[in-house]
């Protein structure tokens, strides 16, 4: 009997701590990112006034003193009249898409490298990878400004070797915003590749080099797919804040570069207009969740089947 009433206390303890585990997280979730969204989908669906707050309550009482609920849609309709919130949109996809490709491109073979590498020089590599993020992520974009600048190092060095004759603009174009998105988020790439890297079994690459697959082709069809997951990840954590950057589009840019993260700091600061800016980031949201769900259900039902 005593027995048994130990084990039953020790399986509610397990189950009220299974309970703690799961809760914490969900919490979280509810407390930073539920509560906020619905908050900003709320002034989303309200209309533009001049008062404070700018927008006008969900809740109102109308003259009879009956609650009615107000929801106005024009904000979203908004959006896709005016040509500028598309093409910026447009504009925010491009720029994120060919930087998350650029840092694969790069960060691809730096991870290799390092996983092949000896565990010294890895740790030395690895170090250098994490190593900018000691300093403040404004001053090396300001850095890059002093690099890019019409008098900047980069020209003035050119102009030394005889390169070129005159400064080349590079500072305010959208080649910059490339080389600060670039390098910014490298990093981020290359640590889920070599994470995934360094759990790929070599014998297999040594297996296809055994039954005389060429390196190109044990690339294709032995590494290359055993990283998916690596490359997956590394891109969702480019692409999604590349989308949304502010600070490197209005630094490098100048303002010549319109991004979505440009345009909702106008709305929200300049025209004051809270309820075109919330549906803005509402828009942005699920252009950026809705592909890692639709992804998430695919695999998932691949490792189910």
């Amino acid at each position: 009997m005593a027995q048994g009433a130990f084990g039953r206390a020790i399986e509610k303890a397990q189950a009220s701590w299974k309970f703690l585990v799961i809760f914490i997280p969900y919490a979280w979730l509810l407390i930073f990112f539920l509560a906020p969204f619905f908050m900003v989908l709320k002034i989303s669906v309200a209309e533009l006034r001049i008062a404070s707050p700018p927008f006008t309550p969900l809740i109102a009482t109308d003259a009879a003193g009956a609650t009615i609920i107000r929801l106005v849609f024009d904000n979203f309709a908004y959006l896709w009249e005016d040509s500028l919130y598309l093409n910026t949109y447009l504009n925010s996809l491009k720029i994120s898409t060919t930087s998350t490709l650029l840092c694969l491109l790069i960060g691809y073979p730096i991870a290799y490298a390092i996983v092949r590498s000896t565990p010294t020089t890895r740790n030395i590599l690895l170090l250098l990878i994490i190593l900018p993020f000691w300093t403040s992520f404004l001053l090396r974009v300001y850095a890059w400004m002093g690099l890019l600048a019409d008098q900047g190092t980069i020209n003035n060095l050119l102009i030394w070797l005889g390169v070129i004759d005159s400064p080349i603009r590079m500072l305010y174009t959208e080649f910059a915003v490339y080389i600060g998105i670039v390098y910014t988020y490298l990093p981020f790439m290359i640590l889920p590749l070599y994470a995934n890297m360094e759990k790929l079994d070599m014998s297999l690459l040594e297996a296809a080099s055994d039954l005389g697959a060429r390196p190109a082709v044990t690339f294709l069809t032995v590494t290359l797919p055993m990283t998916v997951p690596g490359i997956v990840a590394g891109s969702l954590l480019v692409f999604i804040p590349a989308t949304g950057e502010y600070v490197i589009p209005d630094l490098l840019g100048g303002g010549n570069v319109l991004m979505i993260g440009r345009v909702l700091y106008n709305e929200f600061n300049a025209n004051t207009d809270w309820p075109v800016a919330s549906a803005v980031a509402i828009v942005l949201l699920l252009l950026l969740v809705l592909p890692m769900m639709l992804y998430q259900h695919i695999q998932s039902k691949e490792a189910s089947s």
